[in-house]
């Protein structure tokens, strides 16, 4: 016989046991950020050339490129924890577009200076291939940590919480890329970054979208 609908109210609310509520999103996302950039910068002053990159750094157009991929990630980052809670606007996901866009036109510039001197040699793939694998590594111990911390928070809709998760690490990933980048970005770097960070946001996404069907399945 099926137990009363009072019954299983008074059950619930006996065996229930307190849940710890989770900081508020900016605040999770500042965390993360701070871990993530810690490994990043121990990582740039082990292993980069930071002589040869001070050197480009005085490119004003870099430092506005950096500028740019370094809040497209952070702010990426932040909505992907914003859009975790239910009770968040999708418009969230529109916070990183600002930055991601000056970043794509500030490294398009890049490519235009970059193809007036080497004319159809810009065209060539050069050290591109190795932009891809940096990119996509970097981006996936990011993205991992990234999407299990926000997974705490149950998102009802976990698919774009993911693709702003990966935006995020992807870009973090290609921004760390500049320190271990001797040169102007060229029209197949920028095609190879953009097609890497597409790349991840679609990894990260399709894994979120498989995680919540099997979680389906098993309910």
């Amino acid at each position: 016989m099926a137990e009363p609908v009072e019954g299983l109210i008074e059950r619930l609310v006996a065996e229930a046991e307190p849940v710890q509520r989770l900081p508020p999103p900016a605040l999770r996302a500042a965390m993360w950020l701070f871990m993530a950039g810690a490994a990043m910068a121990l990582a740039v002053v082990l292993f980069a050339d930071l002589a040869l990159f001070r050197e480009r750094a005085s490119d004003p157009k870099l430092m506005l490129e950096l500028i740019a991929t370094l809040l497209t990630g952070i702010l990426a980052v932040l909505a992907a924890f914003e859009l975790s809670l239910p009770d968040r606007s999708s418009v969230w996901a529109l916070l990183p577009l600002p930055p991601l866009a000056l970043w794509i036109a500030s490294s398009g510039y890049s490519c235009y200076r970059h193809w007036l001197v080497y004319g159809p040699g810009g065209w060539g793939l050069g050290e591109s291939a190795h932009c891809f694998r940096f990119i996509i590594g970097a981006s996936l111990p990011l993205g991992v940590a990234l999407l299990l911390t926000l997974r705490r928070a149950a998102p009802l809709a976990p698919v774009p919480v993911a693709a702003m998760g990966g935006l995020g690490s992807a870009a973090l990933a290609a921004f760390i890329l500049q320190f271990f980048h001797p040169f102007d970005v060229t029209v197949m770097d920028l095609a190879v970054h953009l097609g890497s960070v597409a790349l991840v946001v679609a990894i990260a996404a399709a894994w979120e979208r498989r995680a919540s069907r099997n979680a389906g399945l098993a309910a």
